[in-house]
């Protein structure tokens, strides 16, 4: 089993799910959401993060999202976004995540004739928290939501255009929304990936099935994944424990995990 999978945990839930990660190597990506950020006991956390590093377990971070957009044209949302990001910063200081997944923030229907104007502000946004992944020794990786196709996110990561700041790839996401093929994403972003969210859909819901029991063709995925971006991190993005362990084993009828 290819060793650098992930699983998508809230941090509200991160204690009780502990001994079952370490039991079974599996590294959780971490969901803060503005209400753990705002609730967060840094000890809690120090305590945690203790268990994981001293299990050899890697963590990734997912940021809060919802209400939240680094490229918007009201200054107070891009202020209160940024002060989320200043939050998953000091908890990254801890956890020391490997990749912090953040959201755009950008649709065609709210920004389409605003996209430079939200473009601008998201890069002059990220810009600010460059330095302080590095300092970290993190990357910064933006995944795709609503994007039909990967003109905005290139455009993002190429004027930014530092290793600290990447691209997730959401496979779910990319079935629901894009209307490209999934070979024209990869050639398109193929290269700025770093990490990739894994789970599948019938196309019209963000269902989060297991691997396999959607209408993704994984058969295409896993190989453009692997041949792109070899050392990208795996995260499986279940909602419970069964849906992790069905997706873990179906991933295996998919690809032969690199260990």
């Amino acid at each position: 089993m290819k060793n650098n999978i992930h699983a998508h945990v809230p941090y509200g839930r991160l204690a009780e799910h502990l001994e079952y990660a370490i039991a079974n190597r599996v590294n959780p990506e971490v969901f803060f959401s503005a209400e753990s950020l705002d609730q967060l006991v840094m000890e809690e956390l120090a305590s945690v993060c203790t268990t994981l590093h001293a299990a050899g377990l890697k963590t990734t971070i997912h940021a809060p999202f919802l209400d939240l957009n680094p490229g918007a044209i009201d200054a107070s949302i891009r202020a209160a976004t940024r002060h989320r990001i200043q939050q998953v910063m000091q908890a990254a200081e801890l956890l020391r995540p490997q990749v912090i997944v953040v959201h755009p923030g950008y649709d065609d229907l709210r920004y389409g004739d605003n996209r430079l104007i939200w473009l601008k502000n998201s890069i002059d946004f990220w810009l600010e928290f460059v330095p302080i992944a590095h300092k970290l020794g993190t990357t910064l990786a933006v995944e795709n939501i609503f994007e039909k196709e990967p003109s905005t996110i290139k455009a993002l990561l190429d004027a930014i255009n530092d290793p600290c700041f990447r691209h997730c790839f959401d496979v779910g996401h990319w079935n629901m929304f894009t209307t490209v093929t999934i070979e024209e994403w990869f050639s398109e972003l193929g290269g700025y990936v770093v990490e990739s969210h894994i789970h599948d859909n019938h196309g019209q819901r963000d269902e989060h099935l297991p691997v396999g029991e959607g209408a993704i063709n994984f058969e295409q995925f896993f190989p453009l994944l692997t041949e792109y971006a070899p050392a990208a991190i795996w995260t499986i993005e279940a909602h419970n424990t069964e849906h992790l362990q069905r997706a873990l084993k179906n991933i295996n009828t998919y690809c032969s995990c690199r260990a």
